[in-house]
């Protein structure tokens, strides 16, 4: 690990807005109330990465409380700096593996998610671990509140058509589908947040797929 890294590693651990690991245990069903001291519905950011859209999110709908996770603390460090430096209170940050959220996060407890880039885990073999796969959608079923929408942007097409092909086959209610974001209507100031990846992949030409669905 580089020496940035490691400095930033280190420096994650002292913020305030940020819960790494067994620490959040305790907080599994009461993250509003004792994380974020208020009665606000809670969103979840998976695969937060710098943590762009947690933080812009949070900036969109303060009457709202937002969770990015991740495992990578070097990469949580930049989201978590810039949520404390600008005083946005309802963004914290969770350093955990994703498989693990039940562990976290009672059921019923999540009012929506958003998954934003993620590894898309393209060989058949490493299925499981893509973040759509059925194993995953069904830990999100437990976890969300009835009617709670998941989001999902990538630059992937093949997780994209993945992700709409097990929507289709378990019966998920299907809101929004496009393979062309910026060319569609659906572009709002939302969803047209950009992230640090996706800054790169637009400026490699690629399109931007996004799926929104509940359960």
């Amino acid at each position: 690990m580089g020496k940035d890294k490691l400095r930033c590693f280190a420096e994650v651990s002292t913020f305030s807005n940020v819960v790494q690991m067994e620490d959040g245990k305790p907080y599994r069903g009461n993250w509003s109330a004792d994380f974020f001291k208020n009665n606000q519905p809670l969103v979840l950011e998976l695969a937060c990465g710098k943590g762009e859209y947690t933080v812009n999110l949070a900036r969109f709908f303060p009457e709202r409380n937002f969770l990015g996770i991740d495992y990578k603390g070097n990469r949580i460090w930049r989201g978590a700096k810039t949520a404390l430096e600008d005083g946005v209170a309802n963004a914290g940050f969770l350093r955990i593996q994703i498989e693990n959220l039940v562990d976290y996060f009672a059921p019923g407890e999540i009012d929506e998610i958003w998954i934003t880039f993620p590894d898309p885990q393209p060989q058949l073999s490493r299925e499981k671990k893509r973040l759509t796969s059925p194993r995953f959608l069904e830990m999100y079923k437990q976890l969300l509140k009835p009617g709670g929408f998941m989001s999902l942007k990538t630059d992937n097409d093949g997780l994209h058509a993945y992700t709409a092909e097990k929507i289709e086959e378990l019966g998920l209610k299907l809101h929004v589908k496009t393979e062309d974001l910026y060319h569609s209507p659906f572009a709002d100031e939302v969803l047209s947040i950009k992230t640090y990846y996706e800054k790169k992949y637009l400026q490699d030409n690629k399109n931007i797929n996004y799926l929104k669905f509940s359960f």
